[in-house]
């Protein structure tokens, strides 16, 4: 089947060769076409080019982007989506006064959403992720890593998982599974940590990497969460099962952890809101990606990731949602997107870039994902008619998605 797009205003992010990621200067390039068209056969991109050049042909479908842009859909790298219930009342005990962590040391937090997700069935967890996957899929996020980490028990964290593996099975979405049951240590491992990271390593990995339900394994590497040490024999431990690290670091603190993620050859480490020089030269001569989440630090008032000096250090940057119960509930990347720019001073071409190939990076699918290129999925978004693609995080509060296709289908 093919789906013909033509008399596009301005096409973005138009990669002719194969690339894994941009980085430092060249995250201030964002390649475009003028007047061009893009044709899709079945859910792959076939063809794209000028207007001039566009072949004559009889489509199953032909949409006119007449006015409008069009991009990939975001990567969205790092979610917490499947989850039980809200947690809106320490919304409200934040206004008043406590901080994330003291929630956290009063019972709340991580170990409020694990509570919730004990007590509610399988059925009803996936049925309420249900309706925030679909609600990011029409906000234009067309690949979605999703993490476990509200179990802290084997069975929940495998209930997690085989939800998350249920929503992959069901929508036309991308979606990669990450196993983070080092997320907290519950109640009754507080004393006991080697306790629960043992379970961690003889329990949870084994049966989850058997049924083949993550791909990638994550820690809170954080000050009163997951030390060092602990996060490198977690990683050493789920590489030997083959899932690949991601991990949260310098959140609230910088004690290692990126360090550590760049001698496991982490993936991407996520959060970095407390960034030293350091850890920027940690980074320096890896494979692994800084991901962002200014959403994190918008809901919570906490300092943004410095990303200026992140690409002024020549190194790459993700830019991630971070959907999650208590400190991001929302999965928009549009609102990530202007964020970055206007509270990370991240140029437009940047925060696109960092949302789509970049992110698609974090992911492990840049090969397929991310850009628009011959052979990837055909997983676009259309704006409605803009001025220019500047428009996307200038008018920060306005939806100005017209259509999203996911595997070069028109969702509906």
């Amino acid at each position: 089947m093919q789906t013909l797009i033509i008399n596009i205003k301005e096409l973005l992010q138009v990669r002719e060769n194969q690339i894994d990621k941009v980085s430092g200067a060249e995250m201030a390039i964002l390649p475009t076409m003028k007047n061009g068209y893009l044709l899709i056969e079945n859910d792959f991109i076939l063809d794209f080019g000028l207007m001039e050049n566009c072949p004559k042909i009889n489509p199953v479908t032909t949409i006119d982007a007449t006015g409008k842009m069009v991009l990939p859909s975001w990567c969205d790298s790092h979610t917490h989506i499947v989850y039980a219930g809200n947690r809106e009342q320490e919304f409200v005990d934040r206004i008043n006064g406590l901080s994330y962590e003291e929630i956290a040391n009063r019972g709340g937090g991580i170990l409020n959403s694990a509570k919730k997700l004990h007590e509610t069935s399988e059925d009803e967890i996936y049925n309420q992720s249900k309706v925030r996957l679909e609600e990011i899929m029409y906000l234009g996020t067309g690949a979605v890593e999703i993490k476990s980490g509200y179990g802290l028990t084997v069975e929940d964290e495998l209930k997690m998982l085989r939800v998350i593996k249920r929503l992959k099975e069901n929508h036309p979405v991308t979606i990669k599974a990450t196993f983070l049951g080092a997320h907290a240590f519950p109640k009754e491992y507080k004393e006991n940590h080697q306790g629960y990271i043992d379970l961690i390593i003889n329990e949870m990995i084994p049966k989850i990497t058997q049924e083949n339900l993550a791909e990638y394994i994550d820690v809170f590497c954080e000050m009163g969460y997951f030390s060092v040490k602990e996060t490198e024999s977690i990683m050493k431990a789920g590489l030997a099962y083959g899932l690949i690290p991601k991990i949260h670091v310098n959140q609230f603190h910088s004690i290692g952890g990126v360090q550590a993620g760049v001698k496991y050859k982490a993936l991407s480490v996520d959060h970095l809101e407390i960034l030293n020089p350091e850890d920027i030269q940690a980074l320096k001569n890896s494979e692994t990606m800084p991901v962002a989440l200014p959403s994190c630090s918008y809901f919570l008032s906490i300092p943004y990731t410095p990303a200026r000096n992140i690409i002024d250090a020549g190194l790459p940057i993700a830019l991630a949602t971070d959907f999650n119960p208590g400190s991001t509930p929302s999965g928009n990347m549009n609102f990530v997107v202007a964020t970055a720019c206007i509270k990370m001073k991240m140029t437009p071409e940047e925060a696109i870039n960092a949302a789509t190939i970049n992110g698609a990076y974090a992911m492990g699918i840049s090969q397929t994902h991310g850009s628009i290129t011959k052979g990837k999925k055909a997983n676009l978004i259309i704006t409605k008619q803009l001025s220019s693609f500047y428009q996307l995080p200038y008018a920060f509060g306005s939806n100005l998605i017209d259509q999203v296709l996911l595997n070069g289908k028109i969702l509906t």
